[in-house]
């Protein structure tokens, strides 16, 4: 495994190209993705309770564990989930995410910020958004 990966970039490509594409699913749904350059993706919330209990609804309804992140980590008021995408996830992965995401949202009664709907580089002919209109159909 060591020896395929000093020369394949294969992995470490479709790493990348699932954080970007899960950051970019989830600024359209109009989740508050914080802006970073590495492959982890920190949705803010910002209260350490709240952050909790969105993990709890992660797993309990839709089997999904998200880290929360919480003080002495972050800062206080700085919560956030820390979802981390990997090569072997999927675009149906992150669909499934997004959609609990919105729901988990919902329920708390967090903020959604603006949709953003960014170009982004494909490193896969058939990598396409399907997501712009996640927020709307939550509400």
């Amino acid at each position: 495994a060591v020896r395929h990966l000093k020369t394949s970039s294969q992995e470490r490509t479709r790493h990348q190209h699932m954080a970007l594409m899960t950051k970019h699913a989830l600024r359209a749904a109009g989740l508050p993705v914080m802006e970073n350059s590495s492959h982890i993706v920190p949705v803010m919330v910002g209260d350490a309770e709240t952050c909790k209990k969105a993990s709890d609804l992660l797993l309990e309804r839709h089997g999904i564990y998200i880290q929360p992140i919480n003080y002495p980590t972050v800062a206080i008021g700085t919560e956030r989930l820390r979802i981390t995408p990997t090569p072997r996830h999927g675009e149906a992965h992150v669909a499934d995410l997004v959609e609990a995401l919105v729901d988990v949202w919902t329920t708390l009664g967090l903020p959604f910020t603006e949709s953003q709907i960014i170009p982004i580089r494909r490193a896969e002919p058939q990598a396409v958004c399907a997501y712009p209109e996640m927020k709307r159909a939550a509400e």
